[in-house]
């Protein structure tokens, strides 16, 4: 127990105690002491409910954040415990950190120095590519109508176990999820919970696995039951904007035209480029340089080299590219809480292009909905 982490998302202790009702349930849930688990009760006991089958707690009336003014109608739901990992699985430095911190990022911040890497380096970021896109293959067979977005979170977990890898996101500076699951009006860093998806969503599902010591990162948005035509032409221009950002990944490129062509897409069909998120250097870390923004004259830095890798992932909003985050210090929306969607790739710039690492292993790399195309 001492491993884990306080359930209260306000506290950053260890665990001393269980939930003597968990404890009767088989519910995996801690708390540091007495005053986090009274102080938090009201929320928690919502778990309770959920597992015992107590319908009240299935229709997310609850207002977990009321005094939040919330800029679209959806709501965060009860989350149930976090998910554990195998000892023998490699961790990244921030796993069993308590306030969930990479010391080795931090050092390296605002360093603008892109790392190189060797072809050893480059087979261990082919290998978790391949592994990455494999787990998010496995959240998305559960995607779809009446189904909680924390399920996808459980298949993604345990794909990720059964290939000897950790989901990253776990714990990342206290994030308490397996990967992010981004619905409607929320742009990025989704929090899988109890919602059960709903005719007519779009859902991001935003995968990181690591294996070995390197880090593979992509995301896709899926459609869920019924679509709105407005709903589906947003995410197929955010696909093509992200397409077309990866045909001028070359050697000699500089990374701030990324964002020239994407925006230039997006613009056209009257949608705007969220400017708050960007795409990252990844490899050893996470998130390193370069960064990579995703919108028109920015002042992005560096030029393109064979042996850098990092991620394109553009986030495309139907209104403004204002966002506000919600109490969860996490979830990330539009501020006109209309819709928004994303695509991600990890790639690797090569001598005469690119190779995408976590390209998809079907269908000549499309993507889910262009399957019958």
């Amino acid at each position: 127990m001492s491993s884990m982490k306080c359930e209260n998302p306000a506290c950053t202790q260890l665990a001393k105690m269980k939930c003597p009702t968990c404890l009767k349930m088989g519910i995996d849930s801690y708390f540091c002491g007495q005053e986090c688990f009274k102080g938090y009760w009201k929320q928690h006991k919502l778990l309770h409910a959920m597992v015992s089958g107590d319908e009240s707690s299935k229709t997310g009336v609850v207002n977990l954040y009321p005094n939040y003014v919330y800029s679209g109608p959806l709501r965060p739901y009860p989350q149930t415990p976090k998910r554990n990992v195998p000892e023998n699985i490699e961790r990244p430095d921030y796993a069993d950190h308590p306030e969930g911190r990479s010391l080795s990022e931090e050092k390296m911040r605002g360093n603008t120095q892109i790392k190189v890497l060797d072809d050893d380096e480059i087979e261990a970021m082919r290998v978790v590519g391949r592994l990455a896109r494999e787990c998010l293959d496995e959240g998305a067979k559960v995607c779809g109508v009446g189904v909680p977005t924390d399920e996808i979170d459980r298949a993604v977990h345990e794909a990720a176990i059964e290939r000897d890898c950790y989901p990253s996101p776990l714990n990342y500076y206290n994030f308490p999820k397996s990967c992010c699951t981004s619905v409607n009006e929320v742009i990025c860093h989704g929090i899988p919970d109890t919602r059960k998806l709903e005719d007519g969503d779009i859902c991001n599902l935003d995968v990181t696995v690591y294996h070995h010591g390197f880090h593979g990162d992509l995301n896709e948005t899926f459609f869920v039951g019924n679509v709105k035509e407005e709903h589906k032409k947003l995410v197929q221009v955010t696909y093509e904007a992200l397409s077309k950002a990866i045909e001028i990944v070359k050697p000699g490129e500089r990374y701030r035209e990324i964002g020239n062509v994407i925006q230039k897409h997006v613009t056209q069909h009257g949608f705007s480029v969220v400017k708050s998120y960007c795409g990252h250097g990844i490899h050893r870390l996470f998130h390193t340089a370069p960064n990579v923004p995703h919108y028109a004259k920015n002042s992005a830095v560096g030029v393109m080299k064979p042996g850098h890798t990092f991620t394109i992932e553009p986030m495309i909003s139907m209104g403004t590219f204002r966002d506000i985050q919600w109490p969860d210090h996490w979830t990330a929306v539009t501020a006109d809480g209309k819709f928004s969607a994303q695509f991600e790739q990890t790639l690797l710039v090569t001598e005469t292009g690119c190779d995408i690492l976590t390209k998809r292993l079907t269908n000549d790399g499309k993507p889910w909905f262009m399957d019958s195309k």
